[in-house]
């Protein structure tokens, strides 16, 4: 893949820092993750001179994440996951691509729906999550807890009732009085369906009746020809048989028991001949039965043309238009009891909405105030966070209200929803806070920050670094940066290097430690290979 011959790359738990200078081949690596999370692949991606490249993962995951993904994977039909290993494999051709999931093929949509549930991937320009008002109202509900998603649950099923019970009744209510087209069309409808009177199980045994009522003259023939084959062939040389192993037995007792089947087997084949013999004799070759099954056939075939690809399906096409025919017929009463029906679930939606807004407004305060104090760490001391309900004008379907996040970088400055006020270094940050304040709510396993440190100071990435250390005590996070305070706190710390072997240029990676750490941290100082830039990298380093 692009600059990439070959590279296995095995990562531990905890903080996993990625350093390399520019141009090195960092990008590939965030590049080959995406590939396996269902991003659209470009032949550009392979390398010089090959036909295609592969990238595959193994995600190992925690007993939650593995319930969703195996969900996931029982949805589209593909083999469940093996304990708790996930396999993802993408293969990108000059002429087609193909993706596997635990080695069955798999959609790109299988692809980015596992994604969603097993990495959170992060670059300078990939906040739109944060910045949607409904992804922000899911990170209040998890902050929440339980009683936030007990409450949401209860309140969805309710709405999505009142919802489609609205929908019924305005169609009914804005809808012309039928005219009588519709009524002759939906009345011939249901005489030609009910005059048919179908029964669910029928067209089988229709179908089987007709097949033998049709080809009577033959299955008299053949009956007829096994009864005789039996009777003058079988029979006989069975006595034959009988009579040799008669005297087999008499000159080798032995042999008694191999032959213990064989008079079971005579009597057998006796009873068949009988059978063969009843059934040809109960065979009625009746041309009136034939032609009745025909036409049964035939009228069977006229009605899926019409209304459905299955008895069942004509039979439910003349419910539906049953149902139909009453409510115009009927139509002020229908439209009375809708509307009471409809009265009685919106205050249940109210009532609901009512529960679920207390939960919600009892904790937007707190993880507010729990936010803010995650970025007064990354150097916003003065700013200001809040979490703003924002009330709806009518029930929608994630509450009585949503919420916008409400950013105040600077002092004496109204808030503002964050997408209007943070530039690319404030999101960056912010969205970390958020993560910190969730952490313990996000069951994501992996988390993947590219360069997401980008133009903040030193002072800043070093506090950046801390908040994925601390990120990194309940999930495998790694970061991709160019700040040796950010790898200095890494538990493990890998580095990539361009490298010309044979003419050819190479991208590698390779995980250092002690003295090869340290020269890493001085050669991102920018210090040389003095003594005080020494000095300084192995300060950067967590003890």
């Amino acid at each position: 893949m692009a600059l990439v011959e070959k590279l296995e790359w095995q990562l531990d738990g905890g903080l996993v820092g990625v350093t390399g200078e520019t141009g090195a081949g960092k990008s590939v690596i965030v590049g080959a993750l995406k590939l396996v999370l269902g991003e659209r692949a470009d032949k550009g991606l392979i390398r010089t001179g090959e036909s295609s490249c592969t990238v595959e993962a193994v995600f190992y995951l925690n007993e939650t994440t593995l319930c969703r993904v195996n969900e996931i994977l029982e949805d589209a039909g593909v083999e469940p996951c093996e304990e708790d290993m996930l396999i993802i494999k993408r293969v990108v051709g000059q002429s087609s691509n193909k993706q596997f999931v635990n080695n069955s093929p798999a959609t790109l949509a299988v692809l980015k729906a596992l994604g969603e549930e097993v990495v959170d991937l992060h670059g300078p320009h990939d906040h739109q999550s944060l910045l949607s008002v409904d992804r922000q109202l899911s990170m209040l509900d998890a902050y929440a807890g339980s009683g936030a998603e007990k409450s949401l649950s209860g309140y969805r099923q309710l709405w999505s009732e009142w919802k489609e019970k609205s929908m019924r009744l305005e169609d009914l209510r804005n809808s012309e009085r039928a005219n009588e087209q519709e009524l002759d069309l939906l009345k011939f409808q249901l005489d030609e369906i009910d005059g048919a009177e179908l029964k669910p199980d029928e067209e089988e045994d229709v179908e089987q009746r007709y097949q033998r009522a049709s080809n009577g003259s033959k299955l008299v023939e053949y009956s007829g020809k096994i009864a005789g084959l039996l009777e003058n062939t079988v029979n006989d040389a069975m006595g034959e048989v009988q009579r040799a192993a008669a005297e087999l037995g008499r000159l080798d007792p032995s042999v008694a028991d191999r032959l213990a089947g064989l008079e079971q087997a005579a009597l057998e084949l006796q009873d068949l001949e009988r059978e063969m013999v009843d059934y040809a004799e109960d065979l009625e070759m009746d041309p009136e039965e034939e032609r009745v099954l025909a036409e049964r056939i035939n009228l069977f075939e006229n009605l899926k043309r019409k209304y459905g690809s299955t008895i069942e399906a004509v039979m439910q096409h003349g419910e539906e238009a049953r149902q139909r025919l009453f409510e115009i017929e009927n139509r002020d009463g229908v439209l009375e009891d809708l509307q009471v029906e409809v009265d009685a679930l919106y205050e249940k939606v109210l009532a609901s909405g009512v529960k679920l807004s207390a939960v919600r407004k009892k904790c937007a305060p707190k993880l507010a105030k729990l936010i803010a104090g995650h970025l007064k760490d990354l150097g916003f001391k003065q700013a200001a966070f809040e979490l703003e309900l924002v009330s709806h004008d009518k029930p929608a379907s994630g509450g009585m209200e949503g919420v916008d996040f409400q950013f105040g970088p600077n002092p004496g400055e109204p808030l503002k929803p964050l997408r209007q006020v943070a530039s690319s270094g404030e999101i960056s940050r912010v969205m970390l806070a958020v993560k910190s304040a969730l952490a313990d709510q996000d069951a994501t396993p992996l988390m993947v920050f590219d360069e997401i440190d980008a133009n903040v100071g030193g002072e800043i990435a070093r506090a950046v670094g801390e908040k994925m250390a601390a990120l990194g005590e309940n999930h495998q996070v790694v970061s991709i940066t160019h700040f040796p305070q950010v790898a200095g706190v890494a538990s493990q710390h890998f580095v990539v290097e361009k490298l010309v072997e044979s003419g050819r240029t190479l991208s590698t990676m390779r995980e250092v430690a002690g003295k090869e750490r340290v020269e890493e941290l001085v050669r991102m100082l920018g210090g040389g290979d003095g003594k005080q830039a020494v000095a300084m990298a192995k300060s950067l380093l967590v003890k």
